[in-house]
């Protein structure tokens, strides 16, 4: 059963629409590339299945037993952002502010995850830093952990290879997939199509003509049009 359902869902902001005609839905394992030029509405599908936005037509819905909750998000970076003056302990702490309701203070179970995520990223040693000190890529395993903190089963990952030299680009690729070896459902949009193609379940193209489905048939199709 699809964890996420899009039916001729049309996104976009104040009525206008940025994206239309999106038929594709996400099953949990999935490991879905967004891909498609700037501009073509990735960040605003995203927002949407965040809840930022609302849908401005069509049908998003989520199976039972899975609330926008359960999803952690890592979004693009701005300048300002990477210049927060915070610890890494803090930062990846607050990933679990989403669930943790009226609770004023982090208890045991916070701290815990938040422990467990920043070893799952290998970062142990930058937990005491000054996150505006870090590498782009340290900077962006910071906030994956954070991300962690807050997705129950599905993370959203809006370019999170973006400026990042090619050895942390590996990494972090390498990073996520072991997440979705790991049961986590992954939907991330990326630029890098070739990595997509590597690593990714299937494919959301918003480009000219929208496409969904695996990769298989991604690749069959792009031969039909090259």
């Amino acid at each position: 059963m699809a964890q996420i359902q899009c039916k001729q869902l049309a996104v976009g902001y104040d009525g206008q629409k940025v994206l239309s005609g999106l038929d594709f839905s996400v099953k949990a394992g999935d490991y879905l590339c967004v891909i498609g030029e700037n501009g073509s509405g990735k960040t605003t599908l995203m927002k949407t299945l965040l809840g930022l936005l609302k849908p401005i037509s069509g049908s998003l819905s989520f199976s039972d037993g899975i609330s926008r909750t359960d999803i952690g998000y890592l979004p693009q970076q701005t300048d300002v952002q990477r210049d927060f003056p915070a610890s890494v302990w803090e930062i990846v702490l607050s990933g679990c502010q989403n669930k943790m309701g009226a609770k004023p203070f982090y208890g045991k179970k916070e701290k815990t995850a938040a422990l467990e995520n920043i070893h799952r990223m290998k970062i142990e040693d930058l937990r005491r830093r000054c996150y505006r000190e870090l590498s782009g890529g340290q900077q962006q395993r910071v906030l994956l952990a954070r991300a962690l903190c807050a997705a129950g089963s599905i993370l959203l990952l809006d370019e999170p290879t973006a400026g990042l030299d090619p050895k942390a680009i590996d990494e972090m690729y390498a990073l996520i997939g072991s997440l979705h070896d790991s049961g986590i459902t992954i939907i991330m949009i990326s630029h890098d199509v070739a990595n997509a193609e590597k690593y990714a379940t299937h494919i959301l193209d918003v480009g000219n003509r929208v496409f969904f489905g695996t990769i298989d048939a991604y690749r069959k199709e792009r031969e039909q049009h090259d």
